[in-house]
């Protein structure tokens, strides 16, 4: 794969990403023919980054950092907080389809820990108040 190809991938997943909330087969199967590469590759890439999902999300995802620097800063307590809040652990959607709930390795807010991000908006310094406010912001 030739780097323009691999440019022209990331720009491609992420596009439909963002249309259709997630990347079906079929939508994988056509971007592998599109630019001519082997769909092992494009799985590959898809499944590589934690900003893209092959499985349907929810109409906000929320991300949890799960690096060191977040652990050590209280970030299995936003982690407990948003379980209890919505009723569903890391890699689940609300029965609604309101929510997706995802961990990350890293959402460059490590000076704001424990952080989360929803959709694209990143949410520092949290406590169970905060949290509880910020979800309640999302429709």
């Amino acid at each position: 794969m030739t780097n323009s190809h691999r440019y022209d991938l990331l720009i491609l997943l992420k596009r439909l990403q963002s249309e259709h909330s997630f990347l079906s087969r079929e939508r994988l199967v056509k971007i592998s023919q599109e630019l001519k590469l082997p769909h092992n590759e494009v799985y590959g890439v898809s499944t590589f980054y934690s900003f893209l999902s092959i499985k349907p999300q929810g109409g906000n995802v929320i991300r949890i950092c799960k690096s060191v620097p977040c652990h050590l800063h209280e970030s299995q307590m936003a982690i407990d907080c948003i379980k209890e809040e919505l009723g569903i652990s890391p890699g689940e959607v609300t029965k609604d389809g309101r929510f997706s709930f995802e961990l990350t390795n890293c959402i460059g807010a490590c000076d704001m820990a424990p952080a989360m991000m929803v959709n694209d908006d990143v949410h520092g310094n949290l406590t169970p108040e905060k949290i509880s406010k910020i979800l309640k912001n999302y429709t």
